[in-house]
């Protein structure tokens, strides 16, 4: 596979938020390794709740399907709210329905690479353990290593879990050289 293309989803409505950027800095890992990328972040991915008639209206749904469509592998972030995963990102996964009568369905063998941010470590476990399950409900292969931080903990979360973003990106490679 010469160039290929990984779209990473989720965030906040933030501009900066921790996850957004996070989703970012794997991307730029991803580039970095020869991948085309695509970041659906914020307002990219601000939905209404899931009806399967709303995708047929709504232009931003189109780009969001459209970009799933043709991705390689996938990253989804989501910041732990209340012990799981944030609506906004639920709605977007919710979204990938929309992908059941493709000719691959869902995320039907693709690489899921994983990260969850929250304000304690029992929120960013739980939260990426829902995603996780999340994962293999859409068909996707998640990642062995997915990241959950603490960004209640001091410093800089992305140069603090760079290491594992790293294992986490070079994973979805290997994936995608089977």
């Amino acid at each position: 596979m010469s160039a290929p293309h990984i779209v990473a989803l989720g965030g906040t409505l933030r501009a900066e938020s921790t996850t957004g950027r996070l989703l970012a800095a794997a991307l730029e890992i991803a580039e970095a390794r020869g991948a085309r990328t695509t970041l659906l972040t914020g307002d990219d991915i601000a939905f209404p709740h899931y009806e399967p008639g709303n995708a047929d209206s709504h232009a931003a749904i189109g780009r969001y399907l459209a970009a799933l469509r043709t991705a390689d592998a996938v990253i989804v972030g989501s910041p732990g709210y209340h012990g799981t995963l944030s609506g906004l990102v639920k709605t977007a996964l919710d979204y990938v329905e929309q992908l059941r009568a493709d000719e691959r369905v869902y995320f039907d063998g693709l690489p899921v690479g994983l990260i969850a941010t929250a304000a304690g470590w029992q929120a960013a476990v739980s939260t990426l353990q829902a995603l996780r399950t999340i994962t293999h409900s859409l068909r996707g292969w998640p990642t062995p290593m997915g990241l959950a931080i603490n960004t209640a903990e001091p410093g800089d979360a992305i140069a603090k879990c760079n290491p594992q973003m790293d294992v986490m990106v070079g994973q979805i490679f290997d994936f995608l050289r089977r």
